[in-house]
This record gives structure tokens, C-alpha cells and sequence, in this order.
């Protein structure tokens, strides 16, 4: 179960906040549809669900924040937009890693894609996958866990009606086991097909919290379509025959020749136009939506009642119902042109049919007007009387509360001439008894003494979310309730095995042996150009390193390949979707260095065992003799390498890009080493001779196997400029990351 409380977005600049005091529940078993169109704040909502977005309020996953629980992905599984992942990956080497991040056995990666009905699509990359495609791996992701919660961002944007329904059966599916789903959308048609229970948003606040039924009932409303040249005269015609003939249809026009028909059906408007000789290009049946406001138990005031009466543009305006219309383009009259001859004539049909309830209806009527006048109201008697005398004619439940829900009245859609098979009595509204957690009007209360809401009231939520009536005067205000607490973002998880995750990331694409081929390819043709040139050291020569280069090309493709490791965790954020960094771990750091350690180490011998191979084919042996001092050599050469590799890892981690991974690893023998040259230019004062003899003194123990000779070259390599320059480099970007780390665990 899904408990929100108070979601709040933070304000930008002067702009006010895009999610405003956000309050619901989504119980198991059932799935909740998130409803409201582009710019209401849905995406906004999930993210402060998620702990993606700072702002404020609370949000329970079973009664525990999502920040306490001990592994998110197997409590909570999510999509937001596509699926982040490199599009070189295939659909299996991506399914597989994210079972290594949660910590699943390999074989769910196959049965999701079995689940998701994708296996013969297992070793397509994900860059060549359709949007249908798409949305199947990323139902496959957030089911990986096995999670007890979804949380879906529109998935059904974009896809075909066979998708659509294959992707509804698949949420159905999981909430009849037992499951929680919450998915937002756009389309109320769609929300009232797969939810059990719908969440209106507008503006920012839940207007609306309402089972699927009921949400059905007050929001879509059967109509006819009507495309014609002749719109208000054949909106008259219609309007016309239904007083005649004692029927209820509403009749609203939107454009210049479009006109939408409630209440009948497309036979009767086409043999109404046939009749009268009116040409029609379109007639067809369809489901209409009355807008967001529709919902909404407090209805605003509609403009257009005189005398205690709808006129027939109000009436139109708002759906026959006191209610917001369906779109501001539904700003047309009833009649052709909304004269005073036929609203008289309205007034004079209804006047006919109210038969015994008028007397008790306007006896109401007045005693709510002096009712309003001694609570010391402002409002124009007239008007607000009359409006709640429709409203109470029309079957209008006007009752207001936080936390109750919209329950109109099964007559409340229909216009305020009564048929003939129903009579005026069943027009009158009766006492409905107190709902659980609401508190019940007292019974004395007309429905003319509910004011309308003002500017303040009409914007807030109906429902869960705080909402308060002002005290009395002369009565002490209630104490206001306490802020909810603020939302932080904070770094996802690492996963749980990071080892297995890094080797996975990295061999499932082919950057990787790529850079590898192409770094084994420069080397050999370094070596002999350089080799043909003559001039150069024999250790020089083997790792195709000329002085006028500043770095090897091992060097710089151990240090691309490690400025990947990193990078690519920000281009393609598959471990933290939409938080901007990834996991800042010591495991997943430890990984990290060594899977790019080894692959230097597999580079730096490569390397030397192809450059001597070229040379001995080409030249002959006398190029590739071992020198006498190869260990040392071996040493450093092992050591630029991987100390490449690791500045590569770290300098992308600390600048979130692999460009600066690789500009760090280039910076070292370019700034780094000139600028220690020239600091310790000039003769020594103190001479470093004798270390490892000293080394064993301060000890007081013999090395074993000779090892001082080990300690003695690993000394001579940090001693050297770039030795000195790569290992200080190295300390200050560790140094930085820690730094990072702890500043974003304390923000």
C-alpha cells in the first residue's frame, strides 16, 4: 500500500509550487491511475514519491519511507521514461547486469523476457528497440525484483491499442496478486478502464479522489458528435423537439460547426436533420470527457443565473449538472443564439413542470436566503439562491468535507425538465446519511446556505488534503498543523554485487574491445615508425613510447577505459534513473579499480607482446632482447599503465564525465610533470641513497626472498617525474571523490 502525505514541490523564483499539498492512498490489490493532463504535476508527484525531486511531504511503501527500506528495487519497481540503458547493450546483457545490481539469481533475467514476451528480441541492442518494445523492457526492469509496488509514468504513452491492452493486462495481472500499481496518464477514458480507483490532479491538487464507478459516472458522459454547416440551427431544432417531446438532452457547441449532443442519439439528430433538411458531414457516438472539475463536490458558481433559475447558456456551460463544462471551447448556447423568446419559453416549460415541488422548493430557497443573510454572506441573493435551488432540483449533492468523496446523484446529469414517466417529486434531494471519517451537515442546513467557494476554496483539493473552514468570528482560530518534513535526494543504493555488476557492465558492450584492438593496432605502428627513426631506448621502443609523446597509447586507452567505467554510469544512468549521480559506494568503487586495473594489466602485456612481435618480424631479434633491468621496467611500465587507468576512474567519477576522465590522464605528463620539474630543478640537498638499507634497520627484519629489491623499484618508480606526478595525482582525485562523497551524504 501506497500512503502520500503532503507532497509539496519547492517554489522556483516567484513561480508557485507545481505540486501543492498532494495527500492519497493506493491500496494493494488494486490499481490507482494518477490522472491529469500535461503540466498538472503527475511526474512531479512520483518523483517526490521516489525521493528523485526535493521538496516536501512523506510518502509510505508499507508503512516504511523509501529511504528505510534495505533494498528499494525489490519493494518498489519503476519506470520513468525510457529505459536507461546504453544503447549498445543487448536487451539480455542489460536484464542481466540489473539482476547483479538487486542481487537476483541470473535465470529472473529470462524469465522476465518471458513474462514481458520479448525472448526472441534477448539479443536485440536497445538502441534499435520500437517504443512498444521499449515499454515491454521496462515493465521486464521494474518487475526484475519481484517487487510488491509499481509505479509507472504514463507506459501506455505512444503505444498501440494492442500494446495498450496487453500492457493494462500485465498491471491487472499484478495487483490480483496482491501487488500495489500506480500509473499515472492523461486520458480519463484510459483511467477509467484499467484503475480501480482514479486521483485527479489540476494544478498541482488532487480535485478529485474517486473510485473507478463513480469517476465514470461524473466525468464521461455518452454523447453525439455532429459536424455540420448549419450548427445553431440545427442546435435549435434539437433543442426545440426536446421541449416538445418532454425530453432531457443538452446541447453544446464548440468551433463553428461542431456541436456535441447529450442525452440522445445519433439516430434521433440524424432524423432530426433529415426532417428539417439540414446537411450533416459528421455523426458518430462518443464518450465525453467533462474536464477535471467534474469531480469536484463544491461546484463554483456559474455565471448566467437570474431570478432563481439557470439560464439556457449557463445551463449549457456546465453540463445541466452545476458543474464546470467539459472545455472552455463549450461556450455556445443551447438555442441558437441564447434570445430572450426561448430562454421565456424555458422558463415558462420548467415553470409547468415543476407541479408540487415548486412551493417547497422556493420556500427552501427563501429560508436559505435569510439563512445566508443573518451568517452575514456577501453574495447576491438572488443569484446563489437560484443556483442552489437548481442544484437541489438537478439531484446535486452539495455537501462539503476533507477526505469525502464525490458521490453525485444518479439525476444530476440531466436537465431540469422532467420527463413523463418521472415525476417532480423525485426531484427533491433527501437527507444522505453521514459518510465514515466526514462530518455530517447539521440537519437544519439547506443546501442555500453552502456558500460558493471563493478563489482560495475553489483551488484546494477535495479530498485528503488538509483543507479547513475558517472559524467563526469571535471563535480562536485552530492552531495551524506543522509543515510535513522535507524530501531530500539522496544517491541510489549500490548494488549489492558489485563485482559481478562491473564485470557485466563492462563486457556488455563492445567500446571496450574496441578501444582495445584499436590501442593494439597505434602501438605497433608506433613502434615501427619509431623503430625506423631510430634514436629511442630499447624500453621505450617495446611499450611505443617516443619522447615527443606525452603518454603511451596503452596509457591513454587504459585511462579511456577507465574514464568509461564511470562514464557511462552517468550517460546511461541504468543504477539511479533521473537522480543525476550514481551510487557513490566503497563497493562499487572497489570494482570499479579493479576491473580497470586488470584490464590495464591485460593491456600493458598485450601491448608489449604485440610491439615485440611487429619489431622481431620487421627487424629482426636484436630489437627485442630483455634488458637487464626488466623487472623495474616491468614495474613501471605496469604501473603507468594501471595508475592511468585509476585516474581515469576517479577523475570521471569527480567530474561526472568521461571527456574529464580523459583530460585528467592527459593533464599528468602535460601540467603535472612540468610543473614538478621545475620544483625540483637544481642539485639535491639531501640524496635518497641507501633506502632499502635503512628500510631493513628501521624494520629490524630480514626481507624475505629478496624482497628489498621489489621495495627498491617500486621507490625508483614513484621517484621518477611522472611516477610522482601520477601517484600525487592519484591521492588528490581520491581526495576529491571522498570529499564529493561525504558532502552529498551530508547534503
Amino acid at each position: 500500500m501506497i500512503q502520500a502525505f503532503g507532497l509539496t514541490s519547492n517554489p522556483r523564483k516567484d513561480l508557485p509550487p507545481a505540486v501543492d499539498d498532494v495527500s492519497f492512498d493506493a491500496r494493494a490489490g488494486h490499481v490507482t491511475a494518477l490522472l491529469g493532463a500535461a503540466g498538472a504535476g503527475k511526474t512531479t508527484v512520483l518523483r517526490l514519491m521516489l525521493e528523485l525531486q526535493q521538496g516536501r511531504g512523506l510518502t509510505h511503501f508499507r508503512g516504511r519511507p523509501l529511504h528505510r527500506i534495505a533494498h528499494p528495487s525489490r519493494e518498489v519497481g519503476v519506470l520513468l521514461g525510457d529505459v536507461p540503458g546504453h544503447p549498445g547493450r543487448t536487451v539480455r546483457g542489460h536484464l542481466r547486469m540489473l539482476c547483479a545490481a538487486a542481487g537476483v539469481p541470473v535465470r529472473r533475467a529470462d524469465e522476465v523476457l518471458e513474462a514481458a514476451g520479448i525472448v526472441s528480441l534477448r539479443e536485440e541492442r536497445l538502441g534499435t528497440l520500437s517504443r512498444g518494445m521499449d515499454r515491454r523492457l521496462g515493465l521486464a526492469c521494474a518487475l526484475l525484483a519481484d517487487p510488491h509496488t509499481l509505479v509507472l509514468d504514463d507506459p501506455a504513452a505512444g503505444l498501440s491499442a494492442g500494446e495498450g491492452r496487453w500492457l493494462h493486462g500485465m498491471l491487472r495481472a499484478h495487483a490480483a496478486h496482491g501487488g500495489t500499481v500506480l500509473v499515472s496518464t492523461a486520458d480519463p477514458k484510459e483511467a477509467a478502464r484499467i484503475a480501480d480507483r482514479v486521483v485527479t490532479l489540476d494544478g498541482g491538487r488532487v480535485v478529485a479522489d474517486q473510485a473507478a464507478a463513480d469517476f465514470a459516472r461524473t466525468r464521461l458522459r455518452p454523447r453525439v458528435v455532429v459536424r455540420t454547416p448549419h450548427a445553431a440551427r440545427l442546435s435549435a431544432v434539437l433543442t426545440k423537439e426536446a421541449r416538445t417531446g418532454q425530453r432531457s438532452i443538452e446541447v453544446a457547441r464548440e468551433g463553428g460547426n461542431r456541436l456535441y449532443v447529450y442525452g440522445s442519439t445519433c439516430a434521433a439528430v440524424g432524423d432530426a436533420a433529415f426532417r428539417h433538411g439540414i446537411l450533416v458531414h459528421q455523426l458518430a457516438d462518443e464518450v465525453g470527457d467533462m474536464g477535471p472539475g467534474a469531480g469536484d463536490e463544491t461546484p463554483p458558481p456559474v455565471p448566467g443565473a437570474v431570478e432563481g433559475r439557470l439560464t439556457a447558456g449557463s445551463r449549457e456551460g456546465s453540463g445541466g449538472t452545476g458543474l464546470p463544462g467539459p472545455s472552455p471551447a463549450r461556450t455556445g448556447t443551447v438555442t441558437e443564439a441564447g434570445t430572450d423568446e426561448e430562454a421565456d419559453t424555458e422558463v415558462e416549460t420548467d415553470t409547468e413542470a415543476r407541479t408540487d415541488t415548486e412551493a417547497r422548493t422556493d420556500t427552501e430557497v427563501e429560508a436559505g436566503a435569510a439563512a445566508e443573510t443573518d451568517t452575514g454572506t456577501e453574495t447576491d441573493t438572488g443569484t446563489e439562491t437560484g443556483v442552489e435551488a437548481e442544484a437541489v432540483e438537478a439531484g446535486i449533492d452539495t455537501g462539503t468535507g476533507a477526505g469525502s468523496e464525490v458521490q453525485p446523484r444518479p439525476d444530476a446529469s440531466r436537465a431540469a425538465v422532467p420527463g413523463p414517466a418521472e415525476p417532480a417529486e423525485a426531484l427533491s434531494v433527501p437527507p444522505e446519511p453521514a459518510r465514515p471519517g466526514t462530518e455530517s451537515a447539521p440537519p437544519a442546513l439547506l443546501p442555500a446556505q453552502v456558500s460558493s467557494p471563493g478563489p482560495a476554496s475553489a483551488a484546494a483539493p477535495s479530498h485528503a488534503t488538509g483543507s479547513r473552514t475558517l472559524p467563526p468570528p469571535g471563535h480562536p482560530a485552530e492552531p495551524l498543523p506543522a509543515l510535513p518534513p522535507p524530501i531530500s535526494v539522496r544517491p541510489a543504493p549500490s548494488p549489492l554485487r558489485p563485482l559481478r555488476y562491473e564485470l557485466r557492465r563492462a563486457t556488455g558492450v563492445g567500446t571496450g574491445f574496441l578501444t582495445g584492438a584499436v590501442v593494439l593496432v597505434v602501438s605497433a605502428l608506433t613502434a615501427v615508425v619509431v623503430a625506423r627513426i631510430g634514436h629511442t631506448p630499447q624500453a621505450r621502443l617495446l611499450a611505443a613510447w617516443p619522447r615527443e609523446l606525452p603518454l603511451p597509447p596503452a596509457a591513454l586507452g587504459a585511462g579511456l577505459l577507465g574514464a568509461l567505467a564511470f562514464g557511462d554510469e552517468f550517460r546511461h544512468p541504468a543504477l539511479a534513473a533521473d537522480r543525476g549521480t550514481v551510487p557513490r559506494r566503497l563497493g562499487l568503487l572497489a570494482a570499479k579499480l579493479l576491473v580497470s586495473a586488470v584490464t590495464g594489466l591485460v593491456l600493458a602485456v598485450l601491448t608489449v607482446g604485440c610491439d615485440a612481435e611487429v619489431l622481431y618480424l620487421l627487424y629482426g631479434r636484436e630489437l627485442v632482447r630483455v634488458p637487464a633491468e626488466w623487472l623495474s621496467l616491468a614495474v613501471s611500465w605496469i604501473a603507468l599503465v594501471v595508475g592511468c587507468a585509476w585516474a581515469g576512474v576517479l577523475a570521471a567519477g569527480v567530474f561526472r564525465s568521461t571527456a574529464g576522465g580523459l583530460a585528467t590522464v592527459v593533464a599528468v605528463p602535460v601540467v603535472v610533470v612540468p610543473l614538478l620539474q621545475k620544483l625540483l630543478a637544481g642539485p639535491p640537498v639531501w640524496s635518497a641513497a641507501g633506502f632499502p638499507l635503512r628500510l631493513r634497520e628501521v624494520l629490524l627484519s630480514q626481507w624475505p626472498f629478496g624482497g628489498e629489491r621489489y621495495v627498491a623499484a617500486v621507490a625508483r618508480v614513484i621517484g621518477q617525474p611522472v611516477g610522482t606526478a601520477l601517484t600525487l595525482s592519484l591521492a588528490t582525485l581520491l581526495c576529491a571523490y571522498v570529499v564529493t562523497t561525504l558532502r552529498r551524504r551530508v547534503g
